[in-house]
């Protein structure tokens, strides 16, 4: 492709050395999608005749069609997608297919072919976030009144209804598909018609392209255009941000599938065994998935490093930024997949759930709230209910068991009817703020999600 300005041949180490094609041939719809357009493009303003646009046209989707069905050669000394394309199309057509560079660089022309992928990227990366949702959802209605210590350092700390637990990272993955929607519209601008960095004399109607790709929006800058990666590196935050949710989810069912805990068993289809040990059943999909999140996190960091020392505009150095996209997207892909599935037959065990809601302390906030309720200021509430917690650990009664003598002599506020706290059922069901663990307003999440989700 440069073979007018030097005299020898690329060295063979420098061919192996600079190829892209070994990772970027999976642009290729995109590539062809995004050269069909151009010469669209070139048909409008004159440049290519109806006849010659046939050509590339019939050319671009059978060369397309070849490498769907694995039957196109690709070449490494061709070094990307693109030449690989061109190199082939110019082949079987002649002229007509040189032609098809014409006021087009591969600066704009990789630019173009990335946000491609990335708008199509993130409509699949959301449905799967939906489907992960989904599985989430169902795991709650399979168990609406299982109950279970919510924790904070690991310590348990107040009851709370599973369903809850589970739609706090329902909650989550709906924010990572928020930013996903939100980064789409810096993906879906039209960088094709920037050339290499400063244009070209060739008059191409660049919103007459835009509108043939569907984007809504036309580059600015043409510098800017060829050299921005921005939103890649804000697609790799959002699929890292996406890991640190699975893996914070992965954590939790780690522990629950424990002995120790032994709140939720998983399928055989989504444990494996051990090769000495055969009584183990082991979450291996959570550990690998809490394990990706560091690769995911590194595919950041790489990206980052990458552009922050770049001068303006294109640098080749920009190769890099394919491979942390592509792994972090296929990372994150099946990391749902495989995820959706494991809950969509989890189960939980609702009798070792209810047994370990039944820590008296479990308790110990909603007694401060009853000395609130009698009038009490908080500080002096906790101060008292931290001194009955104390008694309860030396002496070994819980908070049930305890005489009402012995809470009024931390407080003449207790009555007999502090013993009615110490129901589960009554003390889920009065938290009734908005987003609380309540029964009625885990039911009314559950059908509003219902109804933001679907079916699929």
């Amino acid at each position: 492709m440069w073979k007018g300005r030097f005299q020898k041949a690329t060295a063979a180490l420098l061919t192996q050395y600079g190829e892209s094609i070994s990772f970027d041939w999976r642009l290729y719809k995109h590539d062809i999608a995004g050269s069909v357009a151009h010469a669209k493009g070139l048909h409008h303003i004159g440049v290519l005749s109806a006849e010659e646009l046939s050509l590339i046209t019939e050319g671009l989707l059978s060369i397309g069609r070849e490498i769907e069905a694995g039957e196109f050669e690709f070449k490494i000394e061709l070094e990307d997608i693109h030449m690989n394309i061109e190199a082939a199309l110019t082949e079987r057509i002649g002229a007509a297919g040189a032609k098809l560079h014409t006021a087009r660089s591969r600066n704009d022309q990789v630019a173009t072919d990335v946000r491609l992928y990335c708008r199509d990227a993130v409509a699949e990366t959301v449905g799967k976030l939906r489907s992960m949702q989904r599985a989430l959802v169902a795991c709650a209605r399979r168990h609406p009144a299982a109950v279970v210590p919510g924790y904070t350092h690991l310590q348990r700390g107040q009851p709370v209804l599973f369903a809850h637990h589970l739609l706090a990272y329902v909650e989550m993955f709906d924010r990572d598909a928020a930013r996903l929607a939100d980064a789409l519209g810096r993906i879906d601008v039209m960088p094709l018609g920037s050339g290499a960095l400063a244009g070209s004399t060739v008059p191409l109607d660049r919103e007459f392209v835009a509108k043939e790709l569907g984007f809504p929006r036309v580059s600015q800058n043409s510098m800017d255009a060829v050299s921005d990666r921005d939103f890649i590196a804000e697609l790799v935050f959002d699929l890292a941000l996406v890991g640190a949710h699975l893996s914070r989810l992965s954590e939790d069912i780690i522990l629950w599938a424990s002995a120790e805990f032994g709140f939720i068993t998983l399928s055989d289809a989504h444990t494996t065994g051990s090769s000495l040990m055969p009584q183990k059943k082991n979450p291996d999909i959570a550990e690998i998935t809490r394990g990706k999140s560091g690769r995911l996190y590194g595919n950041l960091m790489s990206l980052l490093t990458t552009i922050k020392g770049l001068p303006m505009t294109y640098n080749r150095d920009l190769q890099e930024d394919k491979e942390p996209l592509f792994d972090s997207l296929d990372t994150v892909g099946i990391a749902l997949e495989i995820f959706a599935e494991m809950v969509g037959e989890m189960e939980v065990n609702e009798g070792r759930t209810r047994a370990a809601c039944g820590d008296p302390f479990l308790f110990a906030t909603d007694i401060a709230d009853y000395l609130v309720k009698k009038g009490t200021p908080f500080r002096e509430a906790h101060e008292i209910v931290g001194g009955l917690t104390a008694r309860s650990v030396e002496t070994g009664v819980g908070f049930p068991d305890m005489d009402l003598d012995v809470y009024r002599g931390f407080s003449a506020a207790f009555e007999d009817d502090v013993f009615a706290l110490f129901d589960i059922e009554a003390a889920l069901a009065a938290r009734t703020a908005i987003g609380a663990p309540s029964p009625e307003g885990v039911a009314a999440q559950l059908a509003r999600w219902d109804g933001e989700l679907g079916e699929g």
